[in-house]
């Protein structure tokens, strides 16, 4: 649990030497609290006060790292409970199950309809991450399969199996990747553990219960494992929810560092549609993993979706540069649009403005992420920041013609706008979904 200034300054030497770079030890020990200093800016912290505060630092929820370089996934070391309350920082994992079982050509086909899966949306790029291959034809076959991944592949790697002879094969082939594997119970504690101290790789342990994943997260930090992800027995999707949601608890309330890991949860279901919901269950709440096995693109960019809502911070909306964007082969003739810096606004409007085929500029202002009817209302879309957007823009020397086109939801404010900006100013349609006409039929 994190210790409070007054705590930290107990342990601290007092002797107020300022070799810290700090007047006093109480005022090292606030910067401490705020985690704004590392603690061996201090030379004279006895050993155990050095192990209590190092032990009082670390992340409620470790942090942790599957694959390696541009590929890899990091998950883990989220700080609250609900979201509004910060917000939360690591994406889940979003993965796909391929099964040994299938043909070389199915698992081909498969893998490059995976490896399509990326959608760009506000501006962002949105991609699944890993592959997760499951045994089911012996520990030749796994290991050919797992190699076919590699190579057709650049995402993370799962490797699951319940035979540690088939984690082995596909280990020996896939070490370099770093891959996670997949499971641990109460069983094969012993052969997993050290396969995964022989290879270097992060582990899933799974339980029936909240109790039996202590008890193993505790035998294995023991051996010198603590990659760990943690996954609650199947069960009805409502007492899954409950565990997982313990563990969260568990971890970030109660400092319980046995739970203290992510959790992977495999949301599989034949119906595309049920093994949808069950993922956006897992995405909202509180997975660092999700695997799914229908590769189906449609599912996937709806969860891709979620997990991009559901990560992104509440009290900062996405938000692009404000500036003068060109569309198409803008001219000097070509209309010129005004929008807020709102992400959603921005490419909503860029949509239609492509849909239209009529080259364009779209000027973006500064309204600190708002869009357009909020940033109206809260006076960051006002006649003097278009004005002064136009001017940062040199708008008047990126086109021949004086003529602005704004939102038809803030016409109120055109005469001012014109006013003030010696423009002639167009009120547009009140949706974006109007541009493409409106733009067509613009003189």
């Amino acid at each position: 649990m994190a210790l409070s200034g007054l705590d930290i300054y107990k342990l601290l030497p007092k002797t107020n030497c300022r070799q810290c770079g700090f007047a006093t030890c109480l005022a090292f020990a606030m910067q401490l609290a705020k985690k704004a200093v590392p603690l061996d800016k201090c030379p004279f912290l006895s050993d155990d006060a050095k192990r209590v505060l190092e032990a009082s630092s670390q992340p409620a929820i470790r942090q942790v790292v599957v694959g390696t370089g541009e590929a890899s996934l990091s998950v883990g070391n989220e700080t609250v409970l609900f979201r509004h309350e910060e917000k939360f920082h690591r994406p889940c994992g979003i993965g796909f199950i391929l099964d040994d079982t299938l043909s070389d050509a199915e698992i081909v086909s498969r893998l490059e309809k995976i490896s399509r899966m990326q959608f760009e949306r506000v501006g962002q790029v949105l991609q699944v991450n890993l592959v997760a291959v499951r045994s089911g034809s012996g520990a030749q076959r796994f290991a050919q399969v797992v190699k076919l991944a590699m190579d057709k592949s650049s995402l993370a790697l799962v490797l699951m199996s319940d035979d540690p002879q088939s984690l082995k094969a596909g280990l020996a082939v896939a070490a370099s990747r770093r891959p996670l594997v997949y499971h641990a119970d109460e069983k094969n504690a012993s052969q997993i553990a050290s396969l995964c101290l022989e290879f270097k790789c992060p582990l899933v342990v799974t339980a029936p219960d909240i109790e039996g994943l202590t008890r193993l997260t505790a035998l294995f930090e023991e051996k010198g494992l603590s990659d760990i992800f943690l996954e609650p027995g199947p069960k009805p999707v409502g007492d899954q929810l409950w565990d997982i949601t313990q563990i969260r608890r568990q971890a970030l309330k109660k400092n319980n560092r046995r739970l203290g890991f992510p959790v992977l949860v495999i949301a599989e279901d034949d119906d595309p549609c049920r093994e949808a919901v069950r993922a956006a269950t897992w995405i909202a709440k509180y997975a660092g993993i999700v695997l799914i096995k229908n590769a189906d693109p449609a599912e996937a960019l709806a969860l891709l979706t979620l997990r991009q809502n559901i990560y992104t911070d509440p009290q900062k909306p996405l938000q692009i540069e404000p500036k003068l964007y060109g569309i198409g082969q803008a001219s000097e003739k070509s209309p010129v649009l005004v929008t807020t810096n709102f992400s959603l606004s921005y490419y909503t409007v860029l949509g239609e403005v492509e849909a239209s085929k009529v080259p364009a500029y779209i000027l973006s202002v500064d309204t600190e992420g708002m869009s357009v009817l909020t940033a109206w209302a809260a006076e960051k879309f006002t006649p003097e920041k278009i004005v002064q957007a136009m001017e940062k823009a040199s708008l008047g020397s990126a086109v021949s013609h004086k003529t602005i086109v704004i939102p038809g939801y803030v016409a109120v404010m055109s005469g001012d706008l014109q006013e003030a900006c010696g423009w002639q100013v167009t009120v547009g349609p009140k949706e974006a979904a109007g541009l493409p006409s409106f733009l067509k039929n613009l003189s």
